[in-house]
């Protein structure tokens, strides 16, 4: 089955940036979120990161014109619904992934596959609550969307062969490089980097460094782009809880419990740089350790 026109559900973070990228793939998209703010965000979003992509000569200004033309924003969920392909890029919650799915089923076409763009919640379980296990998958991108060139394709227990192959042709299609993940949770990328920023944390809450050693030492001690709570900020550390939960629930292993101090950020309402204070404070003109 080729897919042609794909629902998205969720205009965050991540529902934007798979609008962006599915867009200019030439696929007819309809983004769908229960906030009118939130879809009028995401579609200056859009437009401010094609505009950029068009400055650095990535692409042109008739691909944006177009692409922005084939982005459909409504606050009515099931519009959503009659598409070939629905990605849902909801909240890292079950409930909230689950009561979407209920209220998407009735509207869906006979061959409509359903995705999750779940960084860590069983793909199983969540598929065994639809009328089409075998036309359910996992479809997860990574943050930023336009930029990652990663995604992880997470089949079910119960997901065939035809609909691997179509989300796999929509990866290439995408110019993106597809990872074949079992589903266990939090998949590959999130098992092997949570429990490093859980780590990396509990190595602040015991005083063994600071913020700023600490992501500086990754830095350049092991190289990495980023240090491992400044990516913690930038993902949400809301997000890093809930995987580390899932982990420490769904494998029943000590090493995944989650730092008492993530929970305490959490709880505080600092989640990074979406609330402005996490393990840095980005109110001023520069990032400032909290701790």
């Amino acid at each position: 089955m080729e897919i042609q026109k794909v629902g998205i559900i969720g205009a965050g973070q991540m529902g934007n940036g798979i609008a962006h990228v599915m867009a200019l793939a030439n696929y007819d998209v309809v983004l769908a979120d229960v906030s009118q703010h939130a879809l009028d965000k995401a579609i200056a979003l859009i437009t401010k990161n094609m505009a950029r992509q068009v400055s650095r000569e990535k692409i042109t200004q008739a691909d944006m014109d177009a692409a922005i033309g084939r982005i459909i924003p409504t606050v009515t969920v099931i519009d959503a619904a009659a598409t070939d392909l629905v990605i849902e890029a909801a909240t890292e919650r079950e409930t909230v992934k689950q009561a979407i799915f209920d209220e998407l089923q009735p509207h869906l076409l006979p061959h409509t596959i359903l995705t999750s763009n779940t960084s860590s919640i069983s793909i199983t379980r969540l598929a065994s609550r639809t009328d089409r296990p075998e036309r359910f998958m996992g479809f997860h991108f990574m943050n930023p969307v336009p930029v990652m060139q990663l995604v992880e394709l997470i089949r079910g227990i119960a997901t065939d062969q035809p609909t691997y192959k179509a989300c796999k042709a929509v990866v290439d299609r995408l110019g993106k490089t597809a990872a074949s993940a079992e589903d266990f949770p939090a998949f590959i990328v999130n098992r092997i980097l949570m429990p490093m920023i859980n780590e990396a944390v509990y190595t602040l809450y015991e005083g063994v460094g600071s913020v700023q050693s600490i992501d500086e030492s990754m830095k350049l001690g092991a190289n990495h782009p980023m240090g491992p709570l400044e990516l913690a900020d930038f993902i949400g550390l809301d997000t890093c809880l809930a995987i580390m939960n899932v982990l420490h629930d769904g494998l029943a292993d000590t090493k995944y419990r989650p730092c008492p101090l993530l929970t305490k950020y959490v709880e505080a309402g600092w989640l990074g740089r979406k609330t402005q204070r996490g393990f840095y404070d980005y109110r001023g003109e520069t990032p400032v350790p909290t701790r």
